[in-house]
């Protein structure tokens, strides 16, 4: 029977705390935590991160049931706190937190309300509303529900260095052990959760962590060994990677973003993984893009989105994103589409891609940009609509366009 210890239990309050009082980022708030005692083990930082995980992902559920009111003081974070220990069948300790702690209306309660999605998924009413309301009642309680089950660790092999067999080897070693998939060249799924970053396997560039929905897009894209790609919304740069080692390093691969610090990120790990044909530029004026019209053979807009496809991988975005936002990233959407489209050449193709399963995001944004000037001399080729309800994985969605010569 799993028993609580003090100061694992205190470190995931203050950290509740952070994250949702202070609006700081949930990884961010674990990985500070985690540091915290050098003394413990992995099974301890297992329970602070994953308990970390499982209360936020639950945050709504849990403090209806315990019957608090953000901004939650200490004692509400500790009702929440003692919500999670009963659900989970953990006998509590008889520290002064607990004393009131009503076990049975507890388990009442959560019987009761997990009748009504909202707070059986956990989620705000207008997350709930929008996804009935762009997906269908019966499609959206089948993929909130998916995106309420944790995510998988999945690796995608770096193949400048390793092929997926050696590299499963390796890890075999570590008594690490990985399953392949079927339909995912590059992937490797973890049996078990385990500190990768941790191998030598990984300090050698051996492989990144990318989920297996995110590692179907650079494939989308169609590259060859010695084309012009360019990838616009590159961030920290997983996709780029994953181009660069399906580009054999040939060719020439432009990285651009808004954020000099993405790039920055993008650097160290491409130096790790010896992806040496990728060029930086961070988008900080128009002539940037316009440097580029025209000239590229694959263009990627792995375009900013809500996130409602990966809430498995962050479940704190439940409570940051704000509906605003949504609308407004749409018209951004919008924007980065027209405007980027201009790099591909005539006979080159784009692939547009989002981690969303809204239809508003993805297939509605391609149709609307067919109308455009620009997009007339676009023809749609196919896409994929990736929901983790089907997949297991993230929620993705990605199309590829060809543009007339």
């Amino acid at each position: 029977m799993m028993r609580l210890h003090r100061n694992l239990c205190f470190t995931v309050i203050d950290s509740l705390g952070f994250i949702f009082n202070d609006g700081e980022y949930a990884d961010k708030v674990v990985a500070r935590a985690l540091k915290k005692d050098k003394r413990w083990g992995s099974a301890d930082r297992k329970f602070v991160a994953e308990t970390i995980y499982e209360i936020v992902r639950w945050k709504r559920l849990y403090a209806e049931i315990a019957e608090v009111k953000e901004p939650y003081d200490r004692d509400n974070l500790w009702r929440i706190f003692a919500v999670w220990a009963v659900l989970r069948g953990i006998t509590l300790p008889d520290w002064k937190y607990f004393e009131d702690t009503p076990v049975r209306r507890i388990k009442g309660r959560f019987d009761e309300l997990s009748r009504i999605r909202k707070y059986r998924e956990s989620i705000p009413d207008w997350m709930d509303e929008l996804g009935v309301k762009e997906l269908g009642e019966a499609k959206w309680e089948k993929e909130i529900a998916a995106q309420n089950e944790q995510a998988k660790v999945i690796l995608r092999v770096n193949t400048l260095k390793t092929t997926r067999e050696k590299l499963r080897a390796i890890l075999m070693d570590l008594n690490i052990d990985t399953e392949v998939l079927k339909d995912y060249p590059d992937a490797l799924v973890l049996k078990e959760r385990a500190n990768v970053f941790l191998t030598d396997a990984f300090k050698e560039g051996l492989f990144e962590v990318q989920d297996a929905s995110s590692q179907l897009v650079a494939r989308f894209l169609d590259v060859e060994p010695g084309m012009r790609v360019v990838d616009t919304c590159a961030g920290a740069g997983g996709k780029t990677l994953h181009i660069s080692a399906l580009m054999e390093n040939k060719g020439q691969l432009i990285a651009m973003d808004l954020y000099e610090s993405k790039l920055k990120q993008l650097k160290i790990r491409a130096k790790r993984d010896s992806a040496f044909n990728i060029e930086y530029r961070i988008i900080d004026s128009t002539k940037v893009i316009k440097k580029l019209h025209e000239k590229a053979d694959r263009v990627l807009i792995d375009a900013p989105c809500s996130g409602l496809g990966v809430l498995k991988r962050n479940p704190d975005s439940k409570w940051k994103l704000q509906p605003e936002f949504v609308d407004n990233i749409r018209k951004t959407q919008a924007e980065v589409l027209e405007s980027y489209s201009k790099i591909v050449k005539p006979g080159g193709k784009l692939v547009y891609a989002t981690c969303s399963v809204l239809p508003s995001e993805n297939e509605q944004q391609v149709k609307h940009f067919l109308t455009t000037d620009i997009g007339k001399e676009f023809t749609f080729v196919k896409e994929n609509k990736v929901l983790a309800s089907q997949s297991g994985f993230d929620g993705f969605y990605m199309a590829l366009l060809e543009r007339k010569k």
